[in-house]
């Protein structure tokens, strides 16, 4: 099991994760984002409670990819089958989903929203994964995004598996950590971090719930 609780001024959230699987309990106050949270779940076969709270939804919905991410990473075995390969149809969308849940992160996309393509990329960054989302057919963007957490889900089952086995030719890696800078671990400033896409670049362009259709998706965003 893995706990994060991630709180700043723009949002307050508790996540925990069960990699043997069991209830999944999920409220955000944003629908979309909780039917695709309870999809992902269901689809990674783990356990999940998630409650979230924030001031504006953009924010909320980054946040919650960075806590997720965060919990997952705590729940990965060390002798984890590390690799995830699924490709998903649904109607006319037809989205391919490629992971490594190794330690590094990079994050290639992108899926057509602003908010999710985002969600994404925050996801693999915190959760230490090297996460690849092709859209191979679509035009429904729903279906899209949807396709995509449910792809990501099935990676993500296949690739916590534990294999007995460290797939890496490093062997297994010890970090020590030291005392954190005072204000260092939340990264909770106002403003956008260089990458970061602003509110305005965010804002809906007909369909609220999904936001601006994305560009390419890259490193950067809230800490």
């Amino acid at each position: 099991m893995s706990t994060i609780e991630r709180e700043t001024r723009e949002t307050t959230i508790r996540v925990t994760v069960l990699r043997e699987g069991g209830e999944i309990t999920v409220d955000t106050t944003v629908p979309f984002l909780d039917h695709m949270l309870l999809t992902w779940a269901r689809y990674a076969g783990v356990g999940l409670s998630l409650h979230a709270r924030g001031d504006l939804r953009h924010h909320l919905i980054e946040d919650v990819a960075i806590a997720l991410g965060a919990a997952l990473k705590g729940a990965i075995p060390a002798t984890a089958a590390r690799y995830g390969h699924r490709v998903i149809p649904m109607d006319e969308a037809l989205v391919e989903c490629a992971i490594d849940v190794g330690g590094r992160y990079f994050y290639e996309g992108p899926i057509p929203s602003t908010l999710y393509d985002h969600f994404m990329r925050s996801f693999a960054e915190h959760s230490g994964s090297t996460l690849h989302l092709m859209v191979l057919r679509g035009t429904d963007r729903h279906h899209i995004v949807e396709g995509a957490f449910k792809a990501l889900g099935l990676a993500i089952r296949d690739a916590m598996v534990d294999s007995g086995a460290v797939f890496s030719t490093k062997g297994s890696v010890s970090l020590r950590h030291g005392t954190a800078a005072k204000g260092d671990a939340k990264g909770d400033a106002k403003g956008d971090a260089p990458g970061h896409a602003t509110g305005e670049q965010r804002a809906a362009d007909g369909d609220p719930t999904l936001g601006t259709p994305s560009g390419r998706g890259r490193p950067g965003g809230r800490r």
